[in-house]
């Protein structure tokens, strides 16, 4: 067979690349998931607006699908699950507030739950609700 090294290398890459790419994107799959919060306010005499958002989550939970609020700098922590139920605490800098999370997962496709912040402002909960949409990249 005539031609130089590169003739060969170049179908080899492109088999090597068939069976890689498509290994390497289904590891960095996660799971779409829709999720609606509700927020409430001790006292507040009006209903706020529900919020819906899709975010991307890794398929084995680090934490609750949209738990971690950059805008307000909060971090969650101790999350366990036991059973379908899943819980957690939430601390938040901006501004200051402290809460405790609970969702029940319907399945593996679903969720609803809440979280009650104690803040200074005042106590809030946030009622929420999930549903899986797909599968995403980069999940976080």
């Amino acid at each position: 067979m005539k031609g130089t090294p590169h003739a060969l290398l170049t179908p080899t890459l492109v088999v090597l690349s068939a069976l890689v790419v498509p290994a390497l994107a289904q590891n960095s799959k996660g799971d779409l998931w829709e999720t609606t919060s509700q927020m409430s306010m001790e006292g507040a005499p009006i209903k706020l607006p529900s919020n819906t958002v899709k975010v991307c989550t890794f398929k084995d939970w680090k934490e609750p699908p949209g738990a971690a609020d950059k805008q307000r700098n909060c971090k969650t922590s101790n999350m366990k699950t036991v059973g379908n139920k899943v819980t957690w605490d939430t601390q938040c800098s901006n501004p200051t507030m402290n809460g405790t999370g609970e969702l029940v997962r319907e399945g593996t496709d679903a969720y609803t739950g809440t979280i009650k912040f104690t803040s200074p402002q005042g106590n809030m909960t946030i009622n929420l609700k999930g549903k899986k949409v797909g599968d995403c990249d980069n999940p976080q």
